[in-house]
């Protein structure tokens, strides 16, 4: 943490002015007001965010996970500078070096893992990306627009990834989703149903879904001519705003034969978890299945960029069946990013992210099972590299305490806790079911001192919500 002087900031609007402007002339509708008052930030350097009066907050979430290399990465913005001076915008009906060298990169990484052949295709956001994907998958699938999704899941916000996203709440006031997925259990293991092992509720969640296609009456297969109703599986290999959830090891691989056994693809979302979030490039990685579809964003340019895309196998993507024009954006694989994406993944690998998160996140989970020792609020930790989870519970240690994590969101932002005798924040992100997860996903780049100062920061921070009830 470097010292930050907010007198350097130069014809600064004060944030009183900021924040009545804000209240009379933005709309309300995007994210910006789940804090009231919205919290105003000046600069980012690393894993700290700083507010005007320069104190400084250690962010343990890094915009839900698009900024997975810290703040002012000295070596992605320096790619961005050059690129700006070389090529900076070309329309995406012509092509330019760095959209090629980045295809070619994800195309030939991943099929070196799965053993298959695939090509890339590139849009702006995760969720158009997911947009696009429903598009391939129509399309290979013959027009079928049905498709399977997990309770939990969230896929993003525009109406088709609204269908299937599992919260009623993204789609209710948007008309009716006449082609809204069908919703599967999610192995959730910390709440799991009563006598069942996380392996054995992971084995019943897949016959439960199996058993949709053991006659023509269970309503998604036809026997007479072995076909589904329905395309696609949409997954995220761990649940993201669902809270972190991870579940057993071979849930993927179980469920993965059914869909092979009956022609689901699996499409798999790793906007959130992708670009080593859980010490891999891709989460889906750590559960040994191979995937027909791979979307992802965020992280791909940390955040400087606008840039997303999906993998898909060769015989899903190739020309003939998905021809020039099947999707369009104006910005698609726009140099910019493209660049950075590409600087992305030669860092990652150079790096050896695959190393240090899991290092890291071995610490910070050993940590928060610590830190849950001295606080029986904290009802269940869980982490897979440095993508963790900390769910807050009354003092039962089960039951879901959102006012309990609300408070200490609140305490968070207001920038009231010590260290060194000197004000400190802590930024943190709330998700799950039920609202009550704190969903971890620091900078990759977080050093052992900073996240031993992260549980330090709890610590008081959990202290202070409580007494503040």
């Amino acid at each position: 943490m470097n010292a930050y002087d907010p007198n350097a900031l130069v014809g600064v609007i004060p944030d009183a002015q900021l924040l009545a402007d804000e209240a009379e002339w933005s709309s309300f509708g995007d994210t910006v007001h789940y804090v009231d008052p919205p919290k105003i930030f000046r600069h980012g350097e690393g894993s700290w965010m700083y507010d005007t009066a320069g104190v400084p907050f250690l962010d343990l979430q890094m915009w839900y996970s698009a900024v997975n290399f810290g703040y002012s990465n000295k070596r992605l913005n320096d790619t961005l500078k050059r690129q700006i001076d070389v090529l900076p915008q070309v329309a995406s009906q012509y092509l330019h070096q760095t959209r090629i060298e980045l295809a070619k990169t994800i195309a030939v990484d991943a099929q070196q893992k799965f053993g298959i052949k695939g090509r890339v295709h590139f849009n702006v956001g995760g969720a158009q990306a997911v947009e696009d994907s429903l598009k391939l998958v129509r399309n290979y699938k013959n027009g079928k627009s049905l498709m399977f999704a997990f309770e939990g899941g969230y896929h993003g916000r525009t109406l088709g990834a609204s269908s299937i996203t599992s919260s009623y709440r993204y789609r209710r006031r948007f008309g009716h989703f006449g082609e809204r997925a069908m919703f599967i259990p999610f192995p959730y293991p910390f709440r799991r149903p009563k006598g069942m092992t996380p392996d054995e509720y992971s084995d019943a969640c897949v016959r439960q879904f199996e058993r949709l296609f053991e006659t023509e009456y269970n309503g998604v297969w036809d026997p007479k001519v072995n076909q589904a109703e329905y395309a696609a599986f949409y997954v995220e290999p761990i649940q993201g705003t669902g809270g972190y959830v991870i579940p057993p090891k071979h849930f993927f691989k179980d469920l993965k034969k059914v869909l092979d056994k009956y022609g689901i693809l699996m499409v798999v979302d790793e906007i959130q978890m992708g670009f080593w979030r859980t010490g891999k490039l891709w989460s889906i990685e750590h559960f040994g299945v191979t995937p027909d579809v791979i979307v992802f964003g965020k992280a791909l340019t940390n955040g400087l960029n606008p840039l997303s895309g999906l993998w898909a196998r060769e015989e899903m993507i190739n020309p003939t069946i998905f021809p020039p024009g099947s999707t369009h954006s104006t910005f698609n694989s726009n140099p910019l990013g493209t660049s950075l994406g590409l600087e992305v993944i030669k860092m990652g690998y150079e790096l050896n992210y695959e190393k240090t998160v899991a290092e890291k996140g071995a610490h910070f989970l050993d940590a928060l099972k610590d830190l849950q020792k001295r606080h029986k609020e904290i009802g269940d930790v869980d982490g897979l590299g440095l993508a963790l989870r900390a769910e807050i519970c009354t003092d039962d240690g089960f039951t879901p305490n959102k006012a309990l994590l609300d408070k200490m969101v609140d305490i968070g932002l207001a920038g009231d806790l010590e260290h060194n005798g000197k004000k400190i924040g802590l930024v943190l992100d709330v998700g799950g079911w039920y609202k009550n997860v704190i969903t971890f996903a620091p900078s990759l780049d977080i050093t052992h001192e900073e996240i031993d100062l992260a549980i330090s920061l709890l610590d008081q921070l959990i202290t202070k919500a409580k007494k503040a009830m």
